[in-house]
């Protein structure tokens, strides 16, 4: 008789998420937030394992203002990071797993869809998804490839 065990692997490791986890929450609590009182932090896993962080930052001149999520990318490409495996985001609401609004997930969609998306409570629980289930039919730098233009 033969048995078939199939075994299913994250691109992220268990321990690997939990302190992404643990690093989003500790990066809202750093979050500059006096207009709207509403603190994000984000924690990106780069391919090398490196775990780069980032929190909201408001500005009096409201569209100024930049998100926790594009903080960390900007941080993290400042660093010379290219490549990433996921990100962790968290706000204050509690009784909802909240994504990143429309403009991190296109900025994040710059480097690749294939990113795990850990959704994280204050309390610390999850849900995971990915950033091709956000942000679906996304616009990519894949489209701005010349065969893909049309010419006029």
């Amino acid at each position: 008789m033969l048995i078939f065990t199939w075994l299913v692997f994250s691109a992220v490791a268990a321990g690997q998420v939990a302190e992404l986890v643990s690093k989003c929450l500790q990066a809202r609590d750093m979050a500059y937030c006096p207009y709207s009182r509403f603190p994000v932090g984000a924690a990106i896993l780069t391919s090398g394992g490196t775990i780069i962080t980032g929190c909201n930052v408001e500005n009096a001149s409201y569209g100024l203002t930049v998100c926790a999520e594009r903080t960390a990318i900007q941080r993290a490409v400042a660093e010379g990071h290219r490549s990433f495996t996921a990100i962790a985001v968290t706000c204050d609401i509690k009784d909802s797993f909240v994504g990143p609004c429309g403009a991190c997930r296109q900025v994040l969609m710059e480097f690749g869809s294939e990113w795990d998306v850990y959704l994280t409570k204050p309390d610390g629980s999850y849900k995971k998804t990915s950033l091709k289930e956000l942000l679906p039919l996304a616009f990519s730098p894949a489209h701005l490839r010349a065969d893909m233009v049309v010419k006029l």
